[in-house]
């Protein structure tokens, strides 16, 4: 990558964060689509470490989680029995309600194991007590309690749902929506949580970011993760610029500056020196 003009990796690099498909990337930066993948693998692991050595010591009253879907390489019903690091993947985000900034991101799978990785790492970022709230998948009340020794105000907000013939109400966290949507109830797990700020508004709405920003997560297209690990150089890399480059609209500065770890906005040549 050093070959390449500095000017040209700022251009790849804002293709890439702002939807753009690796072909289509190579197409209009005029680079091969070898270029194009090295860069995101050189700059998205920069941003992996440029995360962990940034976002540690966050002082935040509110947190909301959430897991997104996404597949690499095939859908689960489509990939090979045996085949390891194809099919379902999850992307686990924690924000800051307050400053939106994204504290703590996993990819894996959904079970037990990787909720607690993610508690783990959130803990590990955080400095004070805060509240946090969850959907109401069952693995998070084990998690957090692991990583945080109750120490810590936790809510769920748990959607019901209406089955379409028998009317039934139920929840369908642990396998995803089903029926109609007719409302949501907040459960106090433990601690003394706020209820006027039980709620998931903020992630939900990150996960329509994430999609729009990222090529990857657009339905129905053949852009998809082929390999798991670039995959998560490229939310790594959307996630810094989420971070530190892009003014967010409600705040008008970044999140990065909305919670005091920087007092100006990166530029794309600022992410791209940090390969």
């Amino acid at each position: 990558m050093n070959r390449l003009p500095l000017a040209k990796r700022c251009q790849i690099i804002q293709l890439l964060v702002e939807g753009n498909s690796l072909r289509s990337c190579s197409r209009i930066a005029d680079v091969s689509l070898t270029t194009v993948i090295k860069l995101l693998v050189d700059v998205g692991q920069a941003c992996i470490n440029f995360h962990d050595q940034t976002i540690v010591q966050i002082k935040s009253q509110r947190i909301q989680c959430d897991e997104m879907w996404s597949f690499v390489y095939s859908k689960e019903k489509n990939t090979p029995e045996g085949e390891t690091g194809k099919g379902s993947v999850w992307v686990w985000i924690a924000m800051d309600a307050d400053t939106k900034l994204i504290i703590s991101w996993l990819v894996g799978e959904r079970n037990e194991n990787f909720a607690h990785a993610f508690m783990k790492d959130l803990a590990s970022r955080l400095k004070g007590e805060t509240q946090i709230t969850t959907d109401g998948y069952s693995h998070y009340t084990g998690a957090i309690n692991a990583a945080f020794d109750t120490h810590v105000d936790f809510a769920q907000l748990v959607k019901q749902y209406s089955r379409a013939k028998t009317g039934e109400v139920h929840n369908n966290n642990e396998t995803g929506n089903g029926g109609r949507y007719i409302g949501a109830k907040k459960v106090i797990m433990f601690g003394q949580p706020n209820p006027k700020f039980i709620s998931t508004s903020y992630i939900e709405r990150q996960n329509l970011t994430v999609r729009m920003c990222s090529r990857r997560f657009t339905r129905k297209t053949n852009a998809f993760s082929k390999k798991v690990e670039n995959h998560g150089y490229a939310l790594a890399l959307n996630f810094v610029y989420y971070n530190f480059v892009r003014i967010h609209r409600s705040l008008r500065i970044t999140p990065a500056m909305q919670a005091g770890l920087c007092k100006k906005p990166m530029t794309f040549a600022d992410i791209a020196t940090l390969a």
